[in-house]
């Protein structure tokens, strides 16, 4: 039987924590009424409008299959698979690849890793790109690129890059090896794909890029990797069954984005650290900082009233950050909740040597494991925190698999989107990030007609004044 996922929020109730500064039992269930509220929202509303992400665990059946027999031509011929793309399709798949394949997937040979190596280009820095080129064969290399639009400049600048390269180097075949993943419908990509004839996956008109690792989007990279995919969806089922009341004290996900609402909107904890006591789930933490932020930072409701409400999503790791941040979260403001990510059982025990017995402070180490070590310092770490008085809670995951992963993916998913209704906000669009867009490529010269409209407004911008810059 598969291990569930679970959702300890003592360290952060006012039982625990102390009640001037935690939640009180009686906070939360005077939210049931908007708790329920909101869970029928997000489940009336399933499937359709952004919601489509709902409902990917259960309608994938043809698509998982061509993905799983396009990863097994692509493992056979290429000996690199990169990802173009950017925001939800670059960071979801780098989140899953690190939790479910080796630490040092790309070092370890052709016949141990079973598949190519991975690169996932998720920024236009110049000489990244140029890095890439200089460490990958492009003859045995296929390139995925993911653009719902067809018209992200970062995901097409590096299309446009890349295809001239593959037609230098290999002439009318470049195009076998492409693989594009785009809207079915419109934009550029898919006209581009048909007219080129690269293979093609679709991102579900209803599904937003950062709801969309549970998609082609992010199963193709991890199909190819040898993740199971099969299970990281199944693991996302199993957690929508858990969701499926409206109890708030029975529903984790609801529960959680109870919790969060109160903390940001009655307690003005507007900080959300996520910090994972793992290597593995290192950039999950990198994944969830876009999810909550692009997701619940927003300046009107859906009524169009005025409001600046969201939560400033922070990655740490346990136990490196606490060497950086922790003295912050211990001792300064009262404005953040940490949310521990903990694997009970961990894929390897790494025992530690007995040694330097003139050293007492050291000697002490010998005989146990970092496994130990680990587990003591998050424990440590806990309790400085519920000793300052500050909220904490833990996420635990009995092991990681791609069934937890699809677990805390989805989990994490639903919270945000109950927490969007809670909020009285639109959880799925993203104007805030449009508006730098539209800015962007009217520097660059767009001649469209709202960035010519944008070119003029910023040029009314204020002048930079010489006092202000110190050459």
């Amino acid at each position: 039987m598969k291990r569930r996922m679970i959702l300890d929020i003592n360290h952060l109730m006012a039982d625990t924590v102390g009640a001037q500064y935690g939640i009180h039992r009686a906070d939360i269930l005077s939210k049931e009424n908007q708790a329920k509220a909101a869970w029928q929202a997000v489940n009336k509303s399933r499937g359709t409008g952004w919601l489509g992400w709902t409902e990917l665990p259960y309608n994938q059946e043809e698509i998982v299959k061509d993905i799983k027999q396009t990863a097994e031509k692509v493992r056979a011929r290429f000996d690199t698979f990169v990802v173009l793309g950017i925001g939800g399709s670059a960071l979801g798949p780098i989140a899953v690849q690190q939790a479910l394949n080796h630490l040092r997937y790309n070092e370890l040979s052709r016949e141990a890793r079973g598949g190519p190596k991975l690169y996932v280009e998720d920024n236009i820095d110049p000489e990244r790109m140029q890095a890439l080129l200089e460490v990958i064969d492009l003859k045995s290399t296929c390139f995925n690129i993911i653009t719902k639009s067809g018209a992200t400049a970062e995901t097409m600048s590096q299309y446009l890059i890349i295809s001239e390269q593959l037609k230098k180097v290999l002439g009318d075949s470049w195009h076998e090896h492409i693989i594009a993943t785009t809207d079915s419908e419109r934009g550029n990509l898919i006209k581009l794909a048909k007219k080129e004839g690269f293979k093609l996956f679709f991102i579900p008109a209803t599904v937003g890029g950062r709801f969309s690792e549970l998609s082609p989007v992010g199963l193709l990279a991890a199909a190819v990797c040898g993740i199971d995919i099969d299970a990281l969806l199944k693991g996302a089922a199993d957690m929508d069954k858990r969701c499926s009341s409206d109890d708030v004290l029975e529903n984790p996900a609801l529960l959680e984005a109870v919790i969060q609402y109160i903390a940001m909107e009655e307690m003005g904890i507007n900080v959300h650290v996520m910090m994972p006591y793992a290597d593995s789930l290192k950039y999950m933490a990198d994944w969830f900082c876009q999810l909550w932020a692009e997701s619940l930072g927003k300046n009107v409701t859906r009524k169009g009233m005025a409001v600046n409400v969201g939560q400033t999503p922070v990655k740490s790791l346990g136990v490196t950050d606490q060497h950086s941040q922790l003295q912050l979260y211990t001792e300064g403001p009262y404005d953040k909740i940490v949310t521990f990510l903990q694997v009970e059982s961990f894929r390897q025990t790494t025992p530690i040597p007995h040694g330097c017995e003139e050293f007492p402070d050291v000697a002490f180490l010998g005989g146990k494991s970092l496994n130990q070590l680990l587990d003591a310092e998050y424990r440590g770490t806990q309790y400085a925190l519920l000793r300052a008085g500050r909220m904490s809670q833990t996420i635990v995951l009995p092991e990681v698999s791609a069934h937890t992963i699809g677990q805390l993916i989805y989990f994490l998913e639903l919270v945000t989107a109950y927490a969007g209704e809670l909020l009285d906000i639109d959880a799925f669009n993203q104007p805030g990030v449009e508006e730098s867009k539209i800015a962007s490529y009217a520097v660059l010269g767009n001649t469209g007609e709202k960035f010519r409209s944008k070119q003029a407004e910023m040029a009314q911008q204020p002048e930079s004044r010489k006092e202000y810059r110190l050459d």
